[in-house]
């Protein structure tokens, strides 16, 4: 229970203290954009990476050099624990906005850091509002602004490698054309979820797959194209369970 308290202590302080560095990052905005963007992403993957530590993850990674450096991408990546997004967006090496549930959204302070940070709320239940979110993440790719995404729609809390992908996620892909990451993450739900509230200390493996490009795929491969990454993902989690066997 120590580790879980020393963690929600050192978020709440975070949000709490980072008010003014909200404000001052504002400031900076009026006159760089791109400077208060990389700062706020600098500052919050800072965070992530101390409640790692707090919680003593141990976090392998694999196919690092798979993620482009110098382009927006759509990271597709299965989910087993809130930690997951705490982990993958450790590592973002550029500009990324996460999908997420509309929950979050209603979290003070914490919603203000994931707006800054080019992250999007989507309400399950609204489809006519859920499209407008999958335009908004086209929007911010052609900006230059990685997204992330989910496609199991929730935490997967069955003994399934994956939930059947939805497939309205990739349409940001679809019509921007931009690189398709995979992302296979195990073993994150031993952190927090399979014994909570007890936070333990836990080995992750992260692995990036190749990178998919549309205009590489068939015609077929297309038209599944949430199949197919699927089954891309499927993969790279049973070559995730052969290193912890």
């Amino acid at each position: 229970m120590i580790r879980a308290i020393l963690a929600i202590l050192f978020a709440v302080l975070y949000l709490i203290l980072g008010i003014p560095v909200l404000i001052i990052e504002w400031m900076i905005g009026k006159f760089n954009k791109r400077a208060m963007d990389i700062s706020s992403l600098r500052m919050v993957q800072w965070a992530f990476r101390v409640i790692m530590f707090i919680c003593g993850v141990k976090l392998t990674v694999k196919g690092d050099e798979n993620v482009p450096k110098d382009e927006p991408v759509l990271y597709i990546c299965n989910h087993k624990s809130y930690f997951d997004i705490i982990i993958t967006y450790s590592r973002c090496p550029n500009l990324t906005g996460y999908i997420s549930k509309d929950t979050l959204g209603k979290v003070p302070l914490l919603n203000i850091w994931m707006k800054r940070l080019y992250c999007l709320f989507l309400d399950r239940k609204d489809i006519k509002q859920g499209l407008k979110t999958i335009l908004t993440a086209i929007d911010y790719v052609k900006q230059g602004v990685s997204m992330c995404i989910f496609p199991e729609g929730t935490r997967n809390t069955s003994e399934n490698l994956l939930l059947p992908f939805k497939g309205g996620s990739f349409k940001i892909a679809e019509k921007t054309n931009c690189t398709i990451i995979p992302m296979a993450i195990t073993n994150s739900a031993d952190i927090l979820e399979n014994h909570f509230p007890k936070v333990k200390p836990t080995h992750v493996i992260l692995q990036y797959g190749k990178p998919i490009h549309l205009k590489d795929l068939s015609k077929d491969e297309q038209k599944h194209l949430a199949s197919y990454v699927q089954k891309d993902i499927e993969a790279l989690l049973l070559d995730n369970q052969t290193m912890l066997s």
